[in-house]
């Protein structure tokens, strides 16, 4: 089943999605990428006449994360009078979530409170096992070596470990809560479901609060002695610490001073709040002791209709690292590019994609031809990004450990650009085979970085040599695809030119740099390409514009693309960055402006709790696909500091 979350929350061994109203629609433990254990995870209550899901239509949801922080408040409003305050949060350390409910009603309410599970451990269905021990107040699931346990404050009262199964209905967990009561089954094998239940005597002066702790661990006695240290603290207590946490990591970002731009004076919040939420989104969806980012948390579990995001990919993780560097996280780039020297493949290039681990993910990208040459040129154009700022002996340092991999990548680039283009492979999209522009431009970066790594390394000779092929790819990519009509062609396909536009071309300029803002011709190329996308790629809704990635795109009904969005809008702050003198007044505020309405535009797409999609639905403008996705909030971070930049250089000192 596909469900995309409207809010994620975690820690560094914990990744859980919600959706709108509370409910649990992916729990992620030990990794960000797998094994995902919930089906079903939400509250009900019982009236005395039926239940009352949370979930249900009746409830009127407003959800929103708590300033600077990862933790979630959900508020359901019913026209029964009923109000179901959710608190979502996981502890600053441990694998648990902590999920505090608190209910109240505008006149006397009898009746039950019930928390339900239906567990798939270790993405496994059929062969769970499950008991409740009442006197340790833990109801426990596993399979192998995952073990998920739900406990509570106050202690439960009733419980069913049953069969989610309608054969033998009478076990099931599910149907079991319908009459107001549980048959307290204490364990079962199988395909499991299971529920606890309060009483609930509730007026209007004296709601009724009920903490549920959802926990992880690798054993039973480990997850005993989780569960059991979780129970000890005060909930009070472990929300202090957790957003005191969350404040103090965020404490550390590159500090804006964003202007009110005229027009967009109420707008600057708006920026920072996306700003803030995009950090917070990526500092959860990164493993922390491997380097990766996995792309979106996964929901196309049997790849229904894509092929999943649950995954890291080279080319995402390279823009997302530089730019939580630029926002004043670099030890992301660092842990990212051990991670790369990890995965890099015998002939120098890197996967597809993979786990989070580095074991090469499922993939249509297992031949030379089917590969993704862009990859490796984005891997090294970052490190290069992040080399240039490291001070001379961490530039020492890094240089040595990183040189074999930054050595046998540019020479993987070398061999599959003889002929001054790359040789035919998949296209960034993983669309399209054939020969491309973004790509090209890919490798020209990518070379142009370990060139100057390798000159700094006193190998001047293959600085040489591959500065020399970048620049020859760069004069054959506009010999061959540059078009009349003032954009590049998509690439060759089939060996002849696909003039299709394709939002990717933007590559050249942002974030590869193969062309030039302060050379004039190449200015004129940046803006005449930047025109046609415009005019093409433009999809109305949200009272503005989104860019989709190009034209006749059928994926996903053919969406505009938060990135692609954003990456026009970064291409237009980064020619107003080189605007200088008064002469050059009137375009820098025209390209600013322009630059704004597309990130206001991105930011309207996001969740209602201000997450960032893949894409947003250009019939309704609501979020679309992957949510949050990691590339998405790292161009948001772009953008926002950016503008940042422009601010600080038009200030006066």
């Amino acid at each position: 089943m596909i469900r995309q979350p409207n809010a994620i929350l975690g820690n560094d061994r914990l990744l859980v999605t919600v959706g709108k109203k509370g409910e649990i629609f992916g729990y992620y433990y030990p990794g960000r990428d797998i094994a995902q254990h919930v089906e079903e995870s939400q509250a009900c209550l019982y009236d005395g006449k039926g239940l009352i899901w949370s979930n249900a239509r009746e409830w009127v949801a407003d959800q929103r994360y708590i300033e600077n922080t990862n933790i979630v408040s959900t508020e359901l409003v019913h026209h029964q009078g009923l109000t179901m305050n959710i608190l979502d949060f996981v502890h600053p350390v441990l694998p648990v979530l902590v999920r505090r409910y608190r209910i109240s009603s505008k006149r006397r309410f009898h009746g039950k409170f019930f928390y339900y599970s239906s567990l798939q451990v270790g993405e496994m269905k059929k062969k769970n096992s499950a008991f409740c021990d009442h006197d340790s107040g833990l109801l426990g699931q596993y399979w192998k070596d995952y073990y998920i346990g739900i406990s509570s404050t106050p202690r439960f009262e009733e419980w069913q470990v049953g069969k989610a199964m309608d054969t033998i209905w009478w076990t099931n967990a599910k149907y079991d809560m319908e009459d107001g009561g549980l048959q307290r089954n204490n364990e079962d094998i199988g395909n499991l479901n299971c529920a606890l239940g309060w009483e609930l005597d509730i007026d209007v002066a004296r709601p009724a609060e009920i903490t549920v702790l959802i926990g992880a661990a690798p054993g039973r006695q480990e997850l005993y002695r989780t569960m059991r240290k979780v129970q000890s603290e005060a909930v009070e207590n472990i929300y202090n610490e957790t957003q005191e946490k969350w404040i103090k990591w965020l404490s550390r970002k590159t500090l804006l001073e964003l202007p009110g731009y005229p027009g967009f004076e109420s707008f600057r919040q708006d920026l920072v709040k996306g700003f803030n939420r995009s950090l917070l989104a990526l500092s959860i969806l990164n493993d922390p002791n491997k380097g990766s980012f996995v792309a979106a948390p996964e929901f196309d579990h049997e790849f229904e209709m894509s092929g999943g995001y649950g995954y890291c990919w080279n080319r995402d993780c390279a823009e997302i690292v530089t730019s939580l560097m630029e926002a004043g996280y670099p030890e992301y780039c660092e842990r990212f590019f051990k991670w790369c020297k990890g995965t890099q493949l015998p002939d120098g290039s890197w996967f597809q994609r993979y786990w989070l681990d580095g074991g090469t993910a499922p993939s249509w990208g297992n031949f030379s031809f089917s590969t993704q040459i862009d990859e490796t040129g984005s891997t090294l154009f970052a490190m290069d990004r992040f080399y240039r700022t490291l001070e001379q002996a961490f530039k020492v340092d890094f240089r040595d450990n990183m040189w074999s991999t930054v050595l046998c990548g540019a020479e993987y680039l070398m061999k599959r650009t003889v002929n001054g283009l790359h040789d035919p492979c998949l296209c960034l999209w993983e669309t399209h085979a054939g020969i491309f522009t973004y790509t090209n431009a890919a490798i020209y970066a990518g070379l142009k970085g370990a060139a100057n790594m390798a000159r700094d390394y006193n190998e001047k000779e293959l600085a040489d040599r591959w500065t020399e092929r970048a620049e020859l790819i760069k004069n054959t990519t506009i010999e061959r695809l540059w078009l009349d009509e003032g954009y590049f062609a998509r690439g060759i396909r089939y060996g002849e030119i696909d003039r299709t536009i394709d939002a990717s071309i933007i590559g050249t300029f942002v974030p590869f740099s193969m062309l030039s803002a302060r050379n004039k011709k190449e200015r004129e190329m940046i803006t005449s390409m930047i025109g046609n996308i415009e005019k093409h790629l433009r999809v109305p809704v949200n009272e503005h514009f989104g860019i989709k990635r190009y034209i006749d795109d059928n994926y996903i009904e053919g969406n505009p693309w938060i990135v692609t969005t954003l990456w026009l809008s970064k291409a237009l702050l980064e020619l107003a960055v080189t605007c200088c003198g008064k002469e050059e007044e009137e375009e820098l505020g025209t390209l600013t402006n322009n630059a704004l309405k597309y990130i206001r535009w991105s930011l309207k797409g996001s969740t209602g709790a201000g997450m960032l999609p893949e894409q947003v639905n250009k019939y309704t403008g609501k979020p679309a696909w992957a949510i949050p996705l990691s590339w998405s909030c790292a161009l948001m971070l772009d953008n926002v500091l950016l503008l940042d930049k422009l601010q600080k250089s038009l200030s006066p000192e």
